[in-house]
């Protein structure tokens, strides 16, 4: 059975030009979420076309509105920040490919659900131009790759590592906050949380599984499939 359409309507919306911008070096994170809301109200406004905004912060951990006190396990270690996206805690810091999603989730159906998995076709087919098979589990949120390489999980399962967090807001059904992918981050920095309060798997980078791995390579390849996922006729999980 295929895949129901995120939208009837979505040609209408998604046939405006959504604006793509990069921000250099490292983005503070409060000044960035800042301007990030004020993009978002002035997109409910019909004031500003869609945007994607493509950038890195510091190293810092931030809290979701499902965080747990006890998966902050070192909390002197780099800044905390309470957030209003969804999920628990994750790890942003310099080598990991920030994306800010401001997208109009009504105009594309005002399907919540159906929006998060068109986030996660998006991750998946842009690993995929690097030959990465990144998979969703239920239950975790976020994309994952098999590591045969590694010992099996604590439940005889097979090793998985976490390659990209997913966590959104919606204000007045416009999307903000979205999602992280790592290139080549200190995988070690993500020792100081769970996270996303997930303990029997690790993390991993498009580095660290051995490949040479640009920023610029993931954000031509990032540009390259949003049209799947996000594009006029576009369907949930980019199908």
């Amino acid at each position: 059975m295929a895949a129901p359409a995120c939208s009837a309507r979505s040609k209408q919306r998604t046939s405006q030009m959504v604006e793509w911008r990069h921000i250099p070096g490292l983005a503070p994170y409060d000044e960035t979420l800042a301007a990030m809301e004020a993009r978002v109200e002035a997109i409910t406004r019909g004031e500003a076309p869609e945007a994607i905004w493509l950038l890195e912060h510091p190293p810092l951990y931030t809290a979701g509105t499902s965080a747990r006190p006890e998966d902050l396990t070192d909390p002197g270690r780099f800044p905390v920040i309470q957030t209003g996206r969804g999920g628990q805690y994750t790890y942003h810091g310099p080598g990991q490919r920030v994306v800010y999603t401001m997208l109009d989730v009504k105009a594309r159906g005002g399907d919540v659900r159906c929006f998060v998995r068109a986030l996660e076709a998006w991750v998946i087919a842009a690993l995929a131009e690097f030959g990465v098979k990144g998979e969703i589990r239920p239950g975790r949120v976020g994309v994952w790759v098999v590591r045969p390489d590694r010992p099996p999980a604590p439940d005889g399962s097979p090793a998985e590592d976490k390659i990209a967090a997913i966590g959104i807001k919606l204000r007045r059904w416009v999307s903000f906050h979205g999602l992280s992918i790592n290139v080549e981050p200190d995988l070690s920095h993500f020792q100081g949380i769970v996270p996303c309060g997930i303990r029997d798997h690790g993390v991993t980078s498009l580095v660290d599984l051995g490949l040479p791995v640009t920023m610029d390579d993931l954000d031509a390849a990032l540009r390259a499939t949003f049209e799947r996922s996000f594009g006029a006729g576009a369907r949930c999980g980019g199908g």
